[in-house]
């Protein structure tokens, strides 16, 4: 990996200085997607048929950066999640960064409805957070008792809803400041509408899908387009990582 833009650099990027890169502080939701050249989402349904050259390096370093992992439940239902992947070493650097050892898996879920035999509750280090409408709640509790899982309503005005303002607010109660939301679309367009995203770290796979797949946004049409300030690109192969802030 090398440095593009803004001062190439000679020479690969080795891990600190990749992570210092990427670091970012408290308060921050950092929204994470791979996109074909063309913009396809996924290949069949799934974001694992794009090949972004780095992509599973940023991936890693992301979510070891990250206080939490945010998510929407249709994504973990056809991506088949499951707990952060850790190691003695990556766990060390965490503790090093004052985080946690393991970052917890934040589920949203507007009713509620996950399967408590999924592999993110059965297959992970620490238990989720299921973040759901206030009228969801006691049925989720209920259904998903024994995996130790919290439940937290996010309703704000319609208790049959979930609200991307509450959703951030639950994390920062439980000292999880810095997101990482991995999708999907719906759930990266809910928290764009609502003024919640700081920035969009973009693996552009060096493909092209044609046909219907999505984009990494869908939802509502936002009242302007949002503008976004290029922070940084590192090339890996033919593939390009992207980084971008918001409202710059």
């Amino acid at each position: 990996m090398r440095l593009v833009w803004p001062e190439p650099a000679d020479g690969d990027l080795d891990r600190d200085a990749l992570a210092h890169l990427y670091a970012h502080d408290e308060g921050c939701v950092r929204v994470n997607f791979v996109a074909s050249a063309d913009g396809a989402v996924a290949v069949e349904g799934l974001s694992g048929g794009l090949e972004a050259p780095g992509d599973e390096v940023v991936f890693g370093l992301l979510r070891e950066l990250a206080d939490v992992v945010l998510v929407g439940a249709g994504t973990v239902r056809a991506e088949g999640y499951r707990g952060a992947r850790t190691s003695p070493a990556r766990e060390a650097r965490r503790r090093a960064r004052g985080r946690a050892p393991v970052p917890p898996i934040a589920v949203v879920s507007t009713r509620g409805e996950l399967d408590p035999g999924a592999a993110l509750f059965t297959d992970t280090t620490v238990a989720p957070l299921v973040l759901t409408a206030a009228d969801a709640v006691d049925g989720a509790r209920r259904a998903l008792a024994a995996t130790g899982a919290e439940v937290v309503a996010v309703s704000a005005a319609d208790p049959a809803s979930t609200d991307p303002a509450t959703i951030v607010g639950a994390l920062a109660d439980r000292g999880l400041t810095r997101v990482l939301c991995e999708g999907g679309p719906a759930l990266f367009g809910a928290l764009l509408a609502a003024g919640r995203v700081d920035e969009l770290c973009l693996s552009l796979a060096p493909q092209l899908v044609g046909g219907d797949a999505g984009r990494i946004v869908t939802g509502a049409a936002l009242d302007a387009p949002r503008r976004l300030g290029l922070a940084s690109v590192v090339a890996h192969d033919d593939g390009l990582l992207l980084r971008y802030r918001t409202g710059d």
